[in-house]
């Protein structure tokens, strides 16, 4: 779970290391290496790539393209923490929109813990003046759509295989992303091509070492290690992008920590 970590904030470096570049470009060079990757993958392992439930599985890669496409806007346009950290919202908005689409039950104090993440990404925006109230608006959009992606996930997990659930994203985001792209094409220069590369890779092992993890021990002890990311943010954000912020915007981030762990832990 750690090296899962640590390859996701190897990718969120990359891709606002790259900040010339339309993030809508680099998400259509990483789904192009989803793509092929997780065909030859199912090809493999003879599995019907288009599974059962098609309408489903093509409104889960819909709601994740929204999702990550926005969550690479925030990564270049705003500091790499805060926008980690807004990203964070995610669990949240899976525990509220389940009530809807999977008819979870919550319990009341777990309403209090999502008062005090949203309170701390208000924190953050406020006393942040590199975070405009739009930025902060797409921030949260990435959320509410992984979200509702998790939420479509837990509702096919029954009749899917997750490879073809992983497969769906690419299928469904590659047209949509380059016909996009025609239209605000920038040609990447030298190091670039490199990167991009990379940004495939390291989502890839990212994505493989978070399964080895849920697959290999018990859901408990290793959920909360995802959200050590934030360190990781801190730490690159500071080394590459000469990122600082104020101590009030570090008490914002530990409180969306805060809210998120606290409902994981009450489910």
């Amino acid at each position: 779970m750690l090296l899962a970590g640590v390859f996701f904030s190897i990718m969120n470096v990359s891709v606002k290391y790259i900040s010339h570049l339309p993030a809508i470009e680099i998400i259509m060079f990483r789904s192009m290496f989803s793509f092929v990757a997780s065909f030859l993958i199912l090809k493999k392992k003879q599995i019907p790539p288009f599974g059962n439930n098609k309408k489903l599985l093509v409104l889960r890669g819909a709601t994740g393209s929204v999702g990550l496409i926005s969550f690479f806007y925030t990564l270049q346009n705003i500091p790499l923490a805060s926008a980690v950290t807004i990203q964070y919202l995610s669990p949240i908005f899976t525990s509220l929109l389940g009530i809807f689409i999977v008819r979870e039950k919550l319990k009341p104090l777990q309403f209090l813990y999502f008062a005090i993440a949203f309170g701390g990404v208000l924190l953050i925006e406020g006393f942040d003046p590199r975070i405009s109230p739009w930025w902060l608006f797409v921030g949260i959009i990435s959320a509410l759509f992984s979200g509702l992606a998790y939420n479509i996930i837990r509702k096919i997990s029954s009749t899917e295989h997750p490879l073809v659930i992983v497969f769906y994203f690419p299928l469904v985001a590659l047209p949509l992303v380059t016909v996009v792209s025609i239209f605000t094409w920038v040609q990447p220069q030298g190091w670039d091509w490199l990167i991009l590369l990379g940004i495939g890779i390291f989502t890839q092992l990212a994505q493989y070492y978070m399964t080895m993890a849920y697959q290999n021990a018990q859901l408990s002890k290793i959920a909360s290690l995802n959200y050590i990311g934030i360190i990781y943010a801190l730490g690159f954000g500071f080394l590459f992008f000469n990122e600082t912020y104020d101590l009030l915007i570090y008490l914002g981030m530990l409180m969306v920590l805060a809210g998120v762990i606290l409902n994981l832990r009450s489910k």
